[in-house]
């Protein structure tokens, strides 16, 4: 895998708790920082696959058992008394 530099500006006092962090986890703030972004991209394309199956399946439709068919009045399905 090809890796690419980058630059990131971030507080100090955020820095200096990635640098703990990432020593709890024997890794490095490069490792700690490919993973979080790695779960990341997971997660929105696990995202992006669910939302195209609903979007599918919502203008498919479902079948109801009707057959298009409709057998009760409005009112007895509101019937209130």
């Amino acid at each position: 895998m090809q890796r690419q530099n980058i630059t990131l500006s971030i507080p100090k006092d955020t820095l200096k708790k990635v640098k703990h962090l990432a020593i709890e986890r024997q890794t490095s703030i490069s490792g700690l920082l490919a993973k979080t972004f790695e779960e990341i991209i997971t997660k929105d394309e696990a995202y992006t696959k669910a939302k195209s199956r609903q979007l599918a399946m919502m203008q498919e439709g479902f079948d109801l058992g009707l057959k298009g068919n409709i057998n009760c009045q409005r009112e007895e399905l509101y019937d209130r008394e």
